[in-house]
């Protein structure tokens, strides 16, 4: 019925199907979040920096 390089195969595409929906599911949740988050760092990092040379003008 089927022979066992059909069956590695089968297994070999099971993984990779697999790897990839988890790739898929990291890339679309996580990646976000981190640019979300060093972009909001970034802008509280500028905000900082315009207060303090507000600052030091008067």
């Amino acid at each position: 019925m089927f022979e066992f390089d059909q069956y590695l195969g089968f297994l070999a595409f099971l993984v990779i199907l697999t790897m990839g929906f988890w790739l898929m599911i990291f890339l679309m949740a996580f990646v976000p979040y981190w640019i979300g988050g060093s972009v909001g760092e970034l802008i509280k990092e500028k905000r900082e920096a315009r207060k303090k040379a507000k600052a030091e003008k008067v």
